[in-house]
């Protein structure tokens, strides 16, 4: 394998031309795509400041801040805004529907909520920042009809997929008009030759669904009959407690008006749960009522996002919860909850 340094553009469908301090032309038979995503900034409101940090900004600040402002209730949001938390910060953290974590299950997000309402200075919701203005104390960020100073404020509203100047114009590739590039279960786009694989072609925007796209590309390349048919993504919010969920969720099932059974099973009745003095946690379990197959499962706790493997693989190999409750779980761990909430499925 060769290593070509440089900011790639395509030329065209067979060669790409890479900037560098040596400039050349590669000439390719496949190209995968894999350019990944960006921070999004805040719409309508620009100031360069080292003040105002993105997520990336966020990993390498030199100082910690007194007085933090997080904006964007979602995964990226939490996470950052707890670790600023526990370092010290006073956080306070502005979302602009009315619940943190947007498309997350209810019932999941509402013992992080709570433990977020405890280590945050203020979670302000409903709220949206209308201007911005750096002073020699801090930035001055209006919130409604009210201007609060803070030292540092953190954009955390998204990820945009990072397909500009790419050269796609030059080849038969599709985007949206928020970059995505479109492909197909192999993972190729429009254009025979190319592949696209991560961030770029759209939610989830997770590492681990990229990893697995690349060896779907690699394969479809080396002419092998793949195909990305994965029923379930499992995604993670790596916060305290952590969230994690895949397949389909309760709010998408009454959406969609697909029948379910639903269990829920609460960790205060879980004996390890009890020894970690976490009790706040739920294993929630989604069936079909008539075959009994799982579709769908969400965990609010400590370890939630090693738990969730589990209840992907029961989706992924279409287990059903009489499967999963007779299937002999470790005693006392809290892989336990995932055959008790099966077991409330059966009764």
């Amino acid at each position: 394998m060769d290593v070509v340094a440089g900011r790639a553009v395509f030329e065209d469908s067979r060669r790409l031309r890479v900037e560098g301090d040596e400039p050349q032309v590669v000439v390719f038979k496949h190209a995968i795509i894999a350019t990944g995503s960006a921070p999004s900034p805040l719409p309508g409101l620009t100031l360069a400041s080292d003040r105002i940090m993105d997520s990336t900004a966020a990993l390498e600040v030199p100082d910690i801040p007194d007085r933090l402002l997080v904006v964007g209730g979602g995964y990226i949001g939490l996470e950052l805004g707890q670790v600023y938390a526990a370092l010290g910060s006073k956080v306070t953290l502005v979302e602009m529907t009315d619940g943190l974590l947007p498309g997350v299950d209810r019932d999941l997000v509402q013992p992080l909520a709570r433990r977020c309402e405890k280590l945050f200075a203020e979670i302000r919701l409903q709220t949206k920042v209308t201007g911005l203005r750096e002073t020699s104390g801090g930035v001055e960020v209006r919130l409604g009809d009210e201007t609060l100073l803070f030292d540092r404020v953190l954009v955390a509203v998204g990820r945009r997929a990072q397909t500009q100047g790419l050269g796609l114009e030059t080849t038969r590739v599709r985007a949206n008009e928020r970059g995505i590039i479109a492909v197909d279960d192999r993972c190729r786009t429009d254009d025979q030759r190319i592949y696209a694989v991560g961030d770029v072609t759209g939610e989830p925007m997770l590492a681990h669904r990229a990893m697995r796209q690349g060896r779907i590309a690699a394969e479809a390349i080396a002419g092998r009959p793949v195909a990305f048919d994965n029923v379930a993504v499992p995604a993670v919010v790596f916060t305290d407690p952590e969230i994690a969920w895949c397949g389909l969720t309760e709010a998408e099932a009454q959406r969609t008006s697909r029948p379910v059974k639903v269990a829920k099973f609460q960790w205060a009745a879980s004996g390890r749960a009890a020894t970690l003095g976490r009790s706040d946690g739920l294993t929630k379990i989604l069936a079909h009522p008539d075959s009994g197959r799982i579709v769908g499962v969400g965990i609010v706790g400590p370890g939630a996002g090693e738990l969730i493997a589990e209840a992907a693989l029961a989706i992924e190999a279409a287990l059903t919860a009489e499967d999963l409750a007779a299937t002999i779980h470790t005693h006392p761990t809290l892989s336990e909850t995932l055959m008790e909430a099966a077991e409330h499925l059966l009764h």
